[in-house]
């Protein structure tokens, strides 16, 4: 009977079989790392751009438009309706032409009313002071009678003293002298006082009546020249703009109707992004290229409201105007943050700031790929960033958006 051999089993195959096994997971796992931290992409979807070292211009670029460096409103100084239209828009006025005419029977007939009333107390007033003047002639003319009296009775007296003296007349006629005399003498004396009050009272009357009468005629010609508001003209000589009226249409006291812009220059209007709301101020250089040369410009003033993340900065020309702009022209301008420009190491702006915060680039190597790299920006202008570390003079960066890979660390770029 044949006897079962049993075979032995070698201690060393299983750890190599486990071993094995183990460097095939891990080769597994770093190719899926690999994988997961690399991508590959044609070379023709992005764009590369190089770092390059140049003057850096600290400034920005805005599209202005070009508006009337004054302008006046024109507004009703009266409500009423359009009557008769004498002038078109973007016609050239002068000062004091006539530009509409307004009515308003309501009004018209309140101010006739008005007018009437005050010609009437003007009217009385001036009666009044007729009256005055009447009283005073009587009164001039009763002192006058009274001199003659009083000189007449001292004379007499004066006559009559010496007759008695000398024993011509009597005692009896001598005192009826003398008290004729003492009379006129009395009488004259509260006349003149009497006199003198009333005259002071009839200056004081006349003063207050002339004044009433002084008021009530600058009344009546304010009254009259408010009867002109229905004329509207043109306060000052320019190009009538935003002037539509149209006949029979109504308007409010105080509404706009139109604007002048007047002749005298031009100015420039930018909408800037809030973003350069602390860069920005008033007395900044900025420059102009127009029809092939270059006008200097200065900031005049920066409206500090942001509306809808924008906000207006107005700018004026520091020198000649050119002859070919126009009202409602869009033109592009520079504005210098800095009058000093200096060398720096440039790079062209793109897509990739927007995903990657200007924290991180892509720089192409030698070998065909793209490694992500740690960077630092400093300024901006709308051409370049200002690079203050991580990039050297003639890298080659991905300047495209980084939306599709901006989780990778390299960048296999194929052909």
């Amino acid at each position: 009977m044949d006897k079962i051999v049993e075979r032995k089993k070698s201690p060393y195959k299983k750890p190599l079989l486990f071993g094995g096994i183990g460097a095939v997971v891990l080769a597994l796992i770093v190719m899926a790392a690999g994988q997961k931290n690399s991508l590959n992409i044609k070379k023709d979807r992005v764009t590369i751009k190089s770092v390059s070292y140049d003057t850096f211009e600290d400034m920005a670029l805005f599209n202005a438009l070009v508006e009337p460096l004054n302008t006046i409103q024109i507004n009703t100084l009266e409500s009423g309706t359009v009557k008769r239209i004498h002038t078109e828009n973007g016609k050239r006025v002068e000062k004091g032409e006539v530009l509409l005419e307004l009515y308003n029977p309501n009004t018209e007939l309140n101010y006739l009313t008005q007018e009437t009333a005050i010609i009437e107390q003007i009217n009385n007033l001036r009666n009044t002071r007729i009256a005055i003047k009447n009283q005073q002639m009587v009164l001039d003319r009763d002192l006058i009678k009274m001199s003659y009296e009083y000189n007449n009775a001292e004379r007499q007296f004066r006559m009559d003293t010496t007759l008695y003296r000398k024993g011509v007349i009597s005692k009896n006629d001598y005192l009826k002298s003398k008290e004729t005399f003492d009379f006129q003498t009395k009488q004259q004396s509260n006349t003149k006082a009497h006199v003198k009050k009333e005259q002071q009272d009839r200056d004081t009357q006349l003063r207050l009546i002339n004044t009433s009468i002084a008021r009530m005629e600058q009344s009546l010609e304010q009254l009259r020249a408010n009867k002109e508001n229905f004329i509207i003209k043109a306060p000052e000589a320019g190009l009538l703009s935003s002037y539509s009226p149209v006949l029979g249409e109504s308007y409010g006291k105080g509404q706009l109707i139109g604007k002048i812009d007047m002749l005298n220059g031009y100015k420039l209007v930018a909408q800037a992004d809030e973003f350069y709301f602390n860069a920005l101020a008033e007395g900044q250089e900025a420059l102009l290229e127009h029809e092939g040369a270059l006008h200097k410009l200065k900031v005049n003033r920066v409206i500090a409201e942001v509306i809808n993340g924008k906000f207006e900065v107005e700018l004026v020309f520091d020198g000649e105007i050119p002859k070919s702009i126009r009202r409602g022209m869009n033109l592009p301008i520079k504005i210098y943050q800095s009058s000093n420009n200096k060398k720096a190491l440039l790079l062209p702006q793109g897509g990739f700031y927007q995903s990657s915060g200007g924290q991180y680039v892509f720089v192409l190597t030698d070998e065909g790929t793209a490694e992500k790299r740690a960077i630092s920006l400093g300024k901006k202008n709308p051409y370049y960033y200002e690079v203050l570390e991580g990039l050297q003079e003639g890298d080659r960066v991905i300047t495209s958006t980084y939306a599709d890979f901006k989780e990778k660390e390299t960048i296999n770029l194929n052909e």
